[in-house]
């Protein structure tokens, strides 16, 4: 029972970082794409401001993924790392780098500098969810098994393959759809209809990819698709359609707050859907979560770090999103650290 609540709770983790990690790797796509330093001027302006207040904390879910792992699944956690080690590796560098690249490309005064950094926060915001998305789908296709030696037919193929090109395009929609509100909040009519575009179009790839990835869970992972399309996973999966549905209409409309609870909603149930597709096993018909757990005492108390962790995080954490959200941490410009005035962080770029 312990076990199976412990199971959850790793589940959930999961989704929330998928959702709020999800969003920043997204800002990073766009970064990628804005075109060169001119045209993307406005877009990288936004995703500065936007990301600039939030996006480490995104690191927690991470964080707690990994502890409860090897706290309360440990030869799951050594199972995953031994084979897969090699795109999870690819997957960290892709985040000291992108993190790196992001924290020394705003203070940077020369502009081959700004465009170095820039380049490297983009590109591994790239990286990374590929690699992460490859590395579910190892596990979801079953080639992860304990005893699994690592090798490249556990990471590439094709079920990792279309897994991590979700991954990919999922960053890219949430962070659309994120970057058109913080357009809305930063009275940018321009960059509005630029992300709208952008959120339209990866939720279109998106859908694309999520029918070939039925396909290819059909033929290379039939224990997966079984379970998406029966029960739990099958709701979950029918949410998340549901929920795409919804964040188009609300897209094509004025953006509001809505939008991007549907968005979550959309990857939130996605991430549940496979979860619920894998019952009861965390590695696809060779591990299952009780045979995974570790000792009684330690799995009750993990459940108890667990439920203090939560009431001190979760409360931190949505106050930090809701002050974001309304405007109360935008960074001053540079006009006011000069003793200038005007409201901090609206308008255009300096030199626009």
């Amino acid at each position: 029972m312990t076990a199976d609540l412990i199971a959850v709770v790793l589940l959930l983790a999961v989704t929330a970082y998928t959702c709020a990690g999800g969003t920043d790797y997204g800002a990073g796509f766009w970064d990628l794409t804005a075109g060169g330093t001119e045209r993307g001027r406005r877009p990288r302006w936004l995703i500065d401001h936007a990301m600039a207040p939030v996006w480490e904390v995104n690191n927690v879910w991470l964080i707690f993924v990994l502890v409860i792992m090897w706290t309360g699944f440990p030869v799951l956690f050594q199972t995953v790392f031994s084979a897969l080690w090699l795109p999870l590796a690819l997957a960290v560098i892709g985040m000291v780098l992108r993190g790196a690249g992001f924290a020394f490309r705003k203070p940077s005064r020369r502009p081959a500098g700004r465009r170095l950094y820039g380049a490297v926060f983009a590109i591994a915001s790239v990286v990374t969810p590929f690699f992460l998305g490859a590395a579910v789908g190892g596990i979801a296709s079953g080639r992860v098994t304990p005893g699994t030696d690592a090798s490249a037919d556990a990471w590439a193929n094709p079920t990792s393959l279309v897994f991590g090109l979700v991954a990919l395009a999922t960053t890219a929609f949430l962070g659309a759809v994120f970057l058109t509100g913080d357009a809305r909040r930063f009275d940018a009519p321009d960059l509005v209809g630029y992300f709208r575009r952008r959120a339209l179009g990866s939720l279109a790839v998106l859908t694309v990819l999520a029918v070939v990835t039925g396909f290819v869970t059909h033929e290379d992972s039939p224990y997966v698709w079984h379970g998406l399309t029966h029960g739990l996973g099958l709701f979950f999966a029918v949410v998340a359609g549901t929920a795409a549905v919804a964040t188009v209409w609300l897209l094509l409309r004025t953006p509001r707050v809505w939008m991007r609870v549907t968005a979550v909603a959309v990857v939130g149930s996605a991430v549940l859907a496979w979860g619920m597709a894998q019952r009861p096993y965390l590695l696809p018909t060779s591990l299952t979560v009780t045979d995974a757990a570790g000792a009684p005492a330690t799995l009750t108390w993990l459940a108890v770090v667990t439920l203090v962790a939560l009431v001190l995080v979760v409360p931190a954490v949505v106050l930090l999103y809701w002050l974001d959200t309304h405007g109360e941490l935008e960074e001053l410009t540079d006009s006011e650290l000069r003793g200038g005035e005007g409201p901090a962080g609206h308008g255009a770029p300096p030199g626009s």
